[in-house]
């Protein structure tokens, strides 16, 4: 039974510390699981980070892209406006100077007009006056051979009355 003592604990030591070696097994791998899933959630933690910083990274790209866009084409748009008012004053300018012609050509011709008008009514002062002179004139001419006809009348009848009896 001595020699059954020392057999007996060394099988006992060697499952002892198999079992002990297995329990080190096992926490060792619960460690590793434990370690994985936290070094599994660390990194998807990490990648849904990034994900969130690229989302934002992108959109703040886009968004100076955007204002970027918008500042180019409201230069455009600036040069475009100037470019056009340029060429409405230049146009209006250019109007403007032909109404200044053209009112410069009616007063110019109403200036005529009235020149003209005076003239004619200073012609017509001029024939009528002439005309009344040449009325005159003939008034005196008609009277005048009236008076000679009636003087020829009293003639005529004053040697037809005494001439009476001699017919």
């Amino acid at each position: 039974p001595a020699m059954a003592g020392p057999r007996s604990t060394a099988p006992r030591e060697a499952e002892a510390e198999l079992l002990l070696l297995q329990k080190q097994a096992l926490a060792e791998e619960e460690a590793a699981k434990t370690k994985r899933e936290l070094l599994t959630r660390f990194m998807q933690e990490k990648l849904s980070r990034e994900e969130q910083s690229s989302m934002w990274g992108l959109h703040k790209v886009r968004t100076l892209w955007c204002m970027a866009q918008r500042k180019t084409k409201d230069q455009e748009l600036r040069q475009d406006i100037e470019t056009l008012s340029q060429t409405f004053t230049r146009v209006m300018d250019c109007k403007d100077g032909v109404i200044e012609v053209a009112a410069g050509d009616l007063e110019e011709a109403e200036e005529q007009q009235n020149r003209a008008l005076r003239s004619h009514l200073h012609l017509m002062d001029q024939l009528l006056h002439l005309q009344r002179c040449r009325l005159g004139y003939l008034e005196e001419g008609f009277r005048a051979q009236v008076g000679a006809l009636e003087a020829e009348f009293e003639a005529e009848r004053c040697g037809i009355s005494g001439g009476e009896g001699e017919w």
